[in-house]
């Protein structure tokens, strides 16, 4: 009976720590802000990074449907974002439901970060709507 207790008692405390619910003002909006834009390696030189356009440079916005805490599900968002290849930042704020990403237009597209964002977690728990480019 007090092992039943105390394996109660632990698995409580540690579904307590993991929950994502707890929001204060300073973790509710997850942001990326890179102050020089990335660089790609071209091919030819690889020891030279090859500088992102500014003619090349685009803006996506979006609604993330399907998100329940800022620091598991924007910031897992958000992070997987901005480690694309040809994206320059990426903010996703949970209280707006919104994500924005300046990407290389070269190398991304918006239909290629709606689908990574769909693919984040299971694959089915983030829908994303109104996309505007």
């Amino acid at each position: 009976m007090n092992i039943t207790k105390s394996i109660a008692a632990i698995a409580l405390a540690s579904l307590l720590f993991v929950s994502c619910k707890k929001t204060t003002p300073d973790t509710a909006i997850a942001k990326t802000e890179t102050v020089a834009p990335k660089v790609k390696k071209d091919s030819s030189d690889s020891e030279q990074p090859k500088e992102i356009a500014a003619e090349n440079l685009q803006t996506a916005s979006f609604t993330i449907e399907g998100m329940t805490c800022a620091m598991g599900c924007a910031k897992t968002i958000q992070e997987e974002l901005t480690a694309l290849d040809g994206v320059q930042t990426a903010t996703v704020d949970f209280e707006t439901k919104s994500a924005s990403v300046t990407f290389d237009k070269t190398i991304q597209n918006p239909e290629s970060l709606t689908k990574v964002v769909q693919a984040t977690g299971d694959g089915k728990t983030y829908t994303v709507k109104s996309t505007k480019s």
